[in-house]
């Protein structure tokens, strides 16, 4: 459930969304069209991944290859995923 105003900026679903993922442990490489059960609040909702945006040092946060074909265990990354089924972020 989600609460708001529903008068006044009344909370919307997303279409899809941009996160920060790191890879802690997954037998072998993670590609577009991927699709892990996400937690986010209260939803426990499986999103696919749309595009991967780009590999990130997982320290500092900064670029370290644009458009990868795939991460593995360790990589972080910017995603765009997209959620099955509504979803509040």
């Amino acid at each position: 459930y989600v609460a708001g105003d529903a008068k006044n900026n009344p909370p919307k679903e997303a279409s899809d969304f941009t996160a920060q993922v790191i890879v802690l442990n997954h037998p072998g490489e993670i590609s577009n069209g991927y699709s892990p059960v996400l937690d986010c609040h209260t939803a426990h909702i499986a999103c696919k991944f749309a595009a991967i945006k780009e590999k990130c040092d997982r320290r500092t946060g900064k670029t370290t290859e644009v458009n990868p074909k795939s991460i593995k265990s360790g990589d972080a990354a910017m995603i765009n995923l997209v959620p099955t089924k509504a979803m509040c972020v």
